[in-house]
Protein backbone atom coordinates (compact mmCIF):
# COMPACT_ATOMS: atom_id res chain seq x y z
CA UNK A 1 0.00 0.00 0.00
CA UNK A 2 1.04 3.46 -0.95
CA UNK A 3 2.22 5.91 1.57
CA UNK A 4 1.93 9.63 2.10
CA UNK A 5 4.99 11.24 3.09
CA UNK A 6 5.29 14.80 4.78
CA UNK A 7 5.97 17.67 3.05
CA UNK A 8 10.04 18.73 3.21
CA UNK A 9 10.67 21.87 5.58
CA UNK A 10 13.73 24.08 7.30
CA UNK A 11 13.97 27.52 8.50
CA UNK A 12 14.75 30.37 6.19
CA UNK A 13 18.59 30.69 7.36
CA UNK A 14 21.42 31.20 4.61
CA UNK A 15 24.71 30.54 4.87
CA UNK A 16 25.54 34.13 3.67
CA UNK A 17 23.85 35.43 6.94
CA UNK A 18 26.83 33.76 9.23
CA UNK A 19 27.33 36.19 11.67
CA UNK A 20 30.81 37.50 12.17
CA UNK A 21 33.12 36.49 15.06
CA UNK A 22 34.39 38.91 16.96
CA UNK A 23 38.08 38.89 16.57
CA UNK A 24 40.23 38.19 19.38
CA UNK A 25 43.46 39.95 20.68
CA UNK A 26 45.66 39.15 18.03
CA UNK A 27 43.40 39.35 15.04
CA UNK A 28 42.56 42.86 16.63
CA UNK A 29 45.94 44.01 16.66
CA UNK A 30 46.78 42.95 13.23
CA UNK A 31 43.30 44.75 11.75
CA UNK A 32 44.43 48.32 13.73
CA UNK A 33 47.18 47.38 10.56
CA UNK A 34 45.05 47.02 8.00
CA UNK A 35 44.74 50.20 5.53
CA UNK A 36 41.47 48.85 3.51
CA UNK A 37 38.31 46.86 4.44
CA UNK A 38 37.45 44.24 1.99
CA UNK A 39 34.04 42.41 1.01
CA UNK A 40 32.94 39.17 -0.71
CA UNK A 41 34.23 37.22 2.45
CA UNK A 42 31.39 34.91 2.31
CA UNK A 43 30.86 31.16 4.13
CA UNK A 44 31.96 28.11 1.91
CA UNK A 45 30.16 24.90 2.12
CA UNK A 46 32.73 22.23 1.76
CA UNK A 47 29.89 19.54 1.17
CA UNK A 48 30.42 20.15 -2.89
CA UNK A 49 34.37 18.88 -2.06
CA UNK A 50 32.55 15.57 -1.19
CA UNK A 51 33.46 12.73 -4.26
CA UNK A 52 30.10 13.47 -6.01
CA UNK A 53 28.84 9.73 -6.04
CA UNK A 54 25.73 9.25 -8.58
CA UNK A 55 22.82 8.29 -6.63
CA UNK A 56 20.94 4.78 -7.88
CA UNK A 57 17.39 5.67 -8.08
CA UNK A 58 15.29 2.80 -6.98
CA UNK A 59 13.03 1.58 -9.86
CA UNK A 60 10.53 2.24 -10.42
CA UNK A 61 11.27 5.83 -9.76
CA UNK A 62 8.62 7.72 -8.39
CA UNK A 63 7.95 11.42 -7.58
CA UNK A 64 9.46 11.44 -3.50
CA UNK A 65 12.73 9.24 -4.97
CA UNK A 66 12.95 11.69 -7.69
CA UNK A 67 12.20 14.50 -5.14
CA UNK A 68 14.28 13.84 -2.51
CA UNK A 69 17.32 13.33 -4.77
CA UNK A 70 17.38 16.63 -6.36
CA UNK A 71 17.08 18.18 -2.98
CA UNK A 72 19.91 16.73 -2.24
CA UNK A 73 21.78 18.15 -4.79
CA UNK A 74 21.36 21.51 -2.95
CA UNK A 75 24.59 22.29 -1.84
CA UNK A 76 26.40 22.32 -5.79
CA UNK A 77 23.59 23.69 -6.63
CA UNK A 78 23.66 27.09 -4.37
CA UNK A 79 27.15 26.83 -5.39
CA UNK A 80 26.72 27.39 -9.33
CA UNK A 81 24.85 30.83 -8.10
CA UNK A 82 27.68 31.91 -5.91
CA UNK A 83 29.47 33.40 -8.98
CA UNK A 84 28.26 36.71 -10.56
CA UNK A 85 28.51 35.24 -14.30
CA UNK A 86 25.67 32.71 -13.36
CA UNK A 87 23.12 35.12 -12.27
CA UNK A 88 22.01 38.24 -14.56
CA UNK A 89 21.38 41.94 -13.06
CA UNK A 90 18.55 41.06 -10.93
CA UNK A 91 19.00 40.80 -7.20
CA UNK A 92 17.20 37.25 -7.15
CA UNK A 93 17.34 34.73 -8.93
CA UNK A 94 14.90 31.79 -9.36
CA UNK A 95 16.43 28.12 -10.47
CA UNK A 96 13.88 25.18 -11.73
CA UNK A 97 15.22 22.04 -12.46
CA UNK A 98 12.76 19.24 -13.92
CA UNK A 99 13.02 15.84 -14.02
CA UNK A 100 10.81 13.48 -16.27
CA UNK A 101 11.35 9.65 -16.41
CA UNK A 102 10.02 7.38 -19.26
CA UNK A 103 10.27 3.77 -20.31
CA UNK A 104 12.26 5.95 -23.25
CA UNK A 105 14.90 7.26 -20.96
CA UNK A 106 15.17 10.02 -18.70
CA UNK A 107 16.02 13.91 -18.72
CA UNK A 108 16.46 17.53 -17.24
CA UNK A 109 14.52 20.72 -17.88
CA UNK A 110 16.78 23.82 -16.48
CA UNK A 111 15.07 27.14 -15.97
CA UNK A 112 14.80 29.91 -13.82
CA UNK A 113 14.71 33.63 -13.92
CA UNK A 114 17.92 35.85 -13.88
CA UNK A 115 19.47 32.57 -14.66
CA UNK A 116 22.75 32.70 -17.48
CA UNK A 117 23.26 30.54 -19.82
CA UNK A 118 26.41 29.95 -17.56
CA UNK A 119 24.37 28.98 -14.66
CA UNK A 120 21.96 26.80 -16.02
CA UNK A 121 24.72 24.62 -17.50
CA UNK A 122 26.31 24.57 -14.40
CA UNK A 123 23.39 23.44 -12.83
CA UNK A 124 22.48 20.44 -15.34
CA UNK A 125 26.38 19.75 -15.04
CA UNK A 126 25.30 18.78 -10.91
CA UNK A 127 22.57 17.30 -10.99
CA UNK A 128 23.54 15.39 -14.36
CA UNK A 129 26.49 14.05 -11.77
CA UNK A 130 24.53 13.91 -8.65
CA UNK A 131 21.06 12.17 -9.69
CA UNK A 132 22.11 10.53 -13.31
CA UNK A 133 18.68 9.40 -14.70
CA UNK A 134 17.71 6.28 -16.96
CA UNK A 135 14.88 4.68 -18.17
CA UNK A 136 11.77 3.06 -15.90
CA UNK A 137 11.24 -0.25 -16.62
CA UNK A 138 8.46 -0.88 -19.43
CA UNK A 139 5.07 -0.45 -18.88
CA UNK A 140 6.01 2.61 -16.32
CA UNK A 141 4.13 5.77 -15.92
CA UNK A 142 5.95 8.62 -16.98
CA UNK A 143 7.14 10.35 -13.69
CA UNK A 144 8.28 14.13 -13.36
CA UNK A 145 8.72 16.44 -10.55
CA UNK A 146 9.99 19.93 -10.75
CA UNK A 147 12.69 21.19 -7.81
CA UNK A 148 12.72 25.00 -7.30
CA UNK A 149 15.48 26.55 -5.51
CA UNK A 150 15.86 30.37 -4.75
CA UNK A 151 18.87 32.69 -4.60
CA UNK A 152 18.51 35.97 -3.10
CA UNK A 153 21.81 37.97 -3.19
CA UNK A 154 21.15 39.81 -0.06
CA UNK A 155 21.14 36.70 1.64
CA UNK A 156 22.88 34.09 -0.53
CA UNK A 157 27.04 33.67 -0.92
CA UNK A 158 26.63 35.92 -4.43
CA UNK A 159 30.13 37.11 -5.14
CA UNK A 160 30.53 40.53 -6.68
CA UNK A 161 33.42 42.07 -8.52
CA UNK A 162 34.49 45.49 -10.07
CA UNK A 163 34.44 47.32 -6.66
CA UNK A 164 38.17 47.13 -5.77
CA UNK A 165 41.79 45.52 -5.67
CA UNK A 166 41.17 43.82 -2.37
CA UNK A 167 37.45 43.11 -2.86
CA UNK A 168 38.02 41.59 -6.34
CA UNK A 169 40.83 39.67 -4.72
CA UNK A 170 38.74 38.58 -2.06
CA UNK A 171 36.18 37.54 -4.61
CA UNK A 172 38.52 35.68 -6.94
CA UNK A 173 39.44 33.60 -3.58
CA UNK A 174 35.93 32.39 -2.83
CA UNK A 175 35.26 31.75 -6.12
CA UNK A 176 38.66 29.49 -5.99
CA UNK A 177 37.53 27.59 -2.46
CA UNK A 178 35.67 24.95 -5.05
CA UNK A 179 39.15 23.64 -6.88
CA UNK A 180 40.67 23.74 -3.76
CA UNK A 181 39.09 20.88 -2.22
CA UNK A 182 42.45 19.18 -1.43
CA UNK A 183 42.68 21.68 1.52
CA UNK A 184 39.23 20.19 2.89
CA UNK A 185 40.01 16.33 2.39
CA UNK A 186 40.77 15.94 6.33
CA UNK A 187 37.22 17.22 6.91
CA UNK A 188 34.51 14.86 5.52
CA UNK A 189 32.78 14.50 8.31
CA UNK A 190 33.55 17.52 10.33
CA UNK A 191 32.77 21.61 9.95
CA UNK A 192 36.22 23.14 9.44
CA UNK A 193 37.08 26.02 11.73
CA UNK A 194 36.56 29.30 11.11
CA UNK A 195 40.02 31.14 9.68
CA UNK A 196 41.50 34.88 10.02
CA UNK A 197 43.83 35.85 7.17
CA UNK A 198 45.65 38.76 6.67
CA UNK A 199 46.70 39.80 3.32
CA UNK A 200 49.31 42.06 1.88
CA UNK A 201 49.57 43.30 -1.51
CA UNK A 202 52.52 45.36 -3.31
CA UNK A 203 52.17 48.45 -5.21
CA UNK A 204 51.98 47.18 -9.07
CA UNK A 205 52.54 43.73 -7.95
CA UNK A 206 50.09 41.44 -9.55
CA UNK A 207 50.53 38.24 -6.58
CA UNK A 208 50.33 38.72 -3.06
CA UNK A 209 53.37 39.78 -1.29
CA UNK A 210 52.35 38.13 1.59
CA UNK A 211 49.36 36.23 3.32
CA UNK A 212 49.29 35.14 6.67
CA UNK A 213 46.94 33.11 8.70
CA UNK A 214 46.20 33.37 12.95
CA UNK A 215 47.38 30.03 14.69
CA UNK A 216 44.73 27.31 14.91
CA UNK A 217 44.02 25.07 18.02
CA UNK A 218 44.43 21.92 15.98
CA UNK A 219 46.61 19.93 13.36
CA UNK A 220 44.05 19.66 10.68
CA UNK A 221 43.09 23.23 11.48
CA UNK A 222 46.69 24.51 10.66
CA UNK A 223 47.13 22.15 7.80
CA UNK A 224 43.63 23.72 6.13
CA UNK A 225 45.49 27.27 6.99
CA UNK A 226 48.73 26.65 5.45
CA UNK A 227 46.90 24.93 2.27
CA UNK A 228 44.57 27.32 1.72
CA UNK A 229 47.71 30.43 2.06
CA UNK A 230 49.63 28.65 -0.48
CA UNK A 231 46.84 28.61 -2.74
CA UNK A 232 46.44 32.40 -2.16
CA UNK A 233 49.88 33.11 -2.54
CA UNK A 234 49.60 31.21 -6.12
CA UNK A 235 46.08 33.56 -7.32
CA UNK A 236 46.66 36.51 -9.35
CA UNK A 237 45.97 39.90 -8.06
CA UNK A 238 45.01 43.74 -10.18
CA UNK A 239 48.01 45.49 -9.36
CA UNK A 240 46.91 47.99 -6.99
CA UNK A 241 48.12 51.57 -7.23
CA UNK A 242 48.79 51.93 -3.66
CA UNK A 243 49.95 49.03 -1.32
CA UNK A 244 47.48 47.54 0.87
CA UNK A 245 46.51 45.13 3.69
CA UNK A 246 43.78 43.62 4.80
CA UNK A 247 41.60 40.59 6.58
CA UNK A 248 39.50 37.77 5.04
CA UNK A 249 38.00 35.39 7.37
CA UNK A 250 37.00 31.87 6.10
CA UNK A 251 33.80 30.79 8.24
CA UNK A 252 33.01 27.29 6.45
CA UNK A 253 30.24 25.29 6.75
CA UNK A 254 29.72 21.39 5.88
CA UNK A 255 25.99 20.17 4.84
CA UNK A 256 27.34 16.65 4.96
CA UNK A 257 28.95 16.61 8.35
CA UNK A 258 27.96 13.98 10.93
CA UNK A 259 29.49 15.87 13.79
CA UNK A 260 28.05 19.03 15.09
CA UNK A 261 30.11 22.13 14.56
CA UNK A 262 31.69 23.31 17.92
CA UNK A 263 31.48 27.02 16.71
CA UNK A 264 31.21 29.19 19.99
CA UNK A 265 28.41 31.19 18.23
CA UNK A 266 25.24 29.59 18.47
CA UNK A 267 24.11 31.06 15.08
CA UNK A 268 26.68 30.16 13.29
CA UNK A 269 25.75 26.73 14.69
CA UNK A 270 22.15 26.76 13.70
CA UNK A 271 23.46 27.81 10.20
CA UNK A 272 25.09 24.95 9.41
CA UNK A 273 22.77 22.73 11.67
CA UNK A 274 19.85 23.73 9.15
CA UNK A 275 22.20 22.78 5.93
CA UNK A 276 22.24 19.57 7.55
CA UNK A 277 18.85 18.77 8.20
CA UNK A 278 18.27 20.03 4.95
CA UNK A 279 20.10 17.32 3.45
CA UNK A 280 18.22 15.00 6.14
CA UNK A 281 14.62 16.01 5.29
CA UNK A 282 15.82 15.41 1.50
CA UNK A 283 17.28 12.02 2.26
CA UNK A 284 14.38 11.10 4.05
CA UNK A 285 11.71 12.12 1.34
CA UNK A 286 14.47 10.14 -0.55
CA UNK A 287 14.07 6.73 1.34
CA UNK A 288 10.09 7.15 1.67
CA UNK A 289 10.22 6.62 -2.32
CA UNK A 290 12.84 3.96 -1.73
CA UNK A 291 9.69 2.16 0.39
CA UNK A 292 7.23 2.97 -2.08
CA UNK A 293 8.56 1.79 -4.92
CA UNK A 294 9.45 -1.78 -3.03
CA UNK A 295 5.94 -2.22 -1.67
CA UNK A 296 4.85 -1.45 -5.81
CA UNK A 297 7.40 -3.91 -6.96
CA UNK A 298 5.77 -6.80 -4.17
CA UNK A 299 2.07 -5.20 -5.21
CA UNK A 300 2.78 -6.29 -8.73
CA UNK A 301 3.80 -9.68 -8.05
CA UNK A 302 0.85 -10.19 -5.32
CA UNK A 303 -1.25 -9.50 -8.14
CA UNK A 304 0.19 -12.23 -10.26
CA UNK A 305 0.68 -14.87 -8.15
CA UNK A 306 -3.41 -14.54 -7.55
CA UNK A 307 -3.99 -14.47 -11.03
CA UNK A 308 -2.04 -17.49 -11.75
CA UNK A 309 -1.80 -19.35 -8.01
CA UNK A 310 1.84 -20.28 -9.87
CA UNK A 311 3.03 -21.81 -6.48
CA UNK A 312 7.06 -21.25 -7.97
CA UNK A 313 6.19 -17.58 -7.24
CA UNK A 314 6.40 -17.91 -3.69
CA UNK A 315 10.21 -17.33 -3.34
CA UNK A 316 9.75 -13.92 -5.51
CA UNK A 317 6.59 -13.04 -3.22
CA UNK A 318 8.97 -13.72 -0.27
CA UNK A 319 11.91 -11.90 -1.40
CA UNK A 320 9.90 -8.70 -1.96
CA UNK A 321 8.32 -8.56 1.43
CA UNK A 322 11.71 -8.95 2.90
CA UNK A 323 12.81 -5.58 0.54
CA UNK A 324 9.70 -3.89 1.41
CA UNK A 325 10.50 -4.77 5.45
CA UNK A 326 14.41 -3.51 4.77
CA UNK A 327 12.93 -0.11 2.85
CA UNK A 328 10.75 0.47 5.75
CA UNK A 329 13.80 0.29 8.02
CA UNK A 330 16.01 2.87 5.86
CA UNK A 331 13.17 5.38 5.98
CA UNK A 332 13.11 4.88 9.80
CA UNK A 333 16.46 5.78 9.91
CA UNK A 334 16.54 8.17 8.03
CA UNK A 335 13.49 10.20 9.35
CA UNK A 336 15.20 9.31 12.76
CA UNK A 337 18.22 11.21 11.60
CA UNK A 338 16.19 13.81 10.74
CA UNK A 339 14.42 13.79 13.97
CA UNK A 340 17.93 14.48 15.64
CA UNK A 341 18.65 17.56 13.56
CA UNK A 342 15.55 19.19 14.50
CA UNK A 343 16.01 18.64 18.01
CA UNK A 344 19.00 20.17 17.76
CA UNK A 345 18.49 22.97 15.97
CA UNK A 346 15.34 23.61 18.37
CA UNK A 347 17.78 23.38 21.14
CA UNK A 348 20.50 25.95 19.77
CA UNK A 349 17.14 27.99 18.78
CA UNK A 350 16.23 28.39 22.71
CA UNK A 351 19.45 28.51 23.81
CA UNK A 352 19.28 31.92 21.06
CA UNK A 353 15.48 33.00 22.71
CA UNK A 354 17.02 32.89 25.82
CA UNK A 355 19.02 35.78 25.27
CA UNK A 356 16.57 37.72 22.97
CA UNK A 357 12.61 35.92 22.87
CA UNK A 358 11.11 38.52 20.40
CA UNK A 359 13.77 37.68 17.62
CA UNK A 360 13.62 33.80 18.40
CA UNK A 361 9.83 32.87 19.45
CA UNK A 362 8.59 32.37 15.97
CA UNK A 363 11.40 30.04 14.96
CA UNK A 364 11.23 27.96 17.99
CA UNK A 365 7.45 27.49 16.80
CA UNK A 366 8.87 26.49 13.83
CA UNK A 367 10.82 23.91 14.98
CA UNK A 368 8.55 22.44 17.10
CA UNK A 369 5.97 21.90 14.36
CA UNK A 370 8.40 20.84 12.63
CA UNK A 371 9.63 17.92 15.53
CA UNK A 372 6.36 17.10 15.97
CA UNK A 373 5.37 16.53 12.40
CA UNK A 374 8.83 14.20 12.23
CA UNK A 375 8.23 12.29 15.32
CA UNK A 376 4.63 11.32 13.92
CA UNK A 377 6.25 10.16 10.98
CA UNK A 378 8.98 8.30 12.83
CA UNK A 379 6.55 7.04 14.75
CA UNK A 380 4.46 5.57 11.27
CA UNK A 381 7.80 4.45 9.73
CA UNK A 382 8.42 2.09 12.76
CA UNK A 383 4.55 0.76 12.78
CA UNK A 384 5.21 0.08 9.38
CA UNK A 385 8.28 -1.88 9.51
CA UNK A 386 6.77 -3.54 12.79
CA UNK A 387 3.84 -4.49 10.49
CA UNK A 388 5.72 -5.77 7.86
CA UNK A 389 8.46 -7.99 9.50
CA UNK A 390 5.40 -9.83 10.81
CA UNK A 391 4.00 -10.03 7.29
CA UNK A 392 6.82 -11.32 5.73
CA UNK A 393 7.79 -13.76 9.19
CA UNK A 394 4.54 -15.90 8.61
CA UNK A 395 5.06 -16.09 4.57
CA UNK A 396 9.06 -17.17 5.33
CA UNK A 397 7.52 -19.37 8.04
Amino acid sequence: MKLRHAAMASLAFTAACAPVQKQGDASSAQAVQDTVRVSNQHPFDMAVCQPAQPLQLPQPVNPDILLGAISLARPQIMECLAGPTSRGEAKNTRVVVKATVTPEGGKYDISGENLSSEGQACVRKAVETLVPLAASPKGSALVTVEGEFTHDQSRSVAVTLGSDVGSDYSGNVRLGQPRWCDCYAAYTTQVPPTLMAHVQLAKGQTAPAEVTFDPVTTPEGTALATCLQQKMMALPVAAPPDAMRFSRRFIHFNSQATEPSTDPLPEQRLIQNELVRQQRSAASTMAFGARDSASENYDATVLKYQKTKDRKLLPELSAKCNQVAEADAKWASAVEAQLKATQLSLSIVQELKAKDAAAWSAAEASLQEALTSTQEELNRAQSRHKADQEACSKMNG
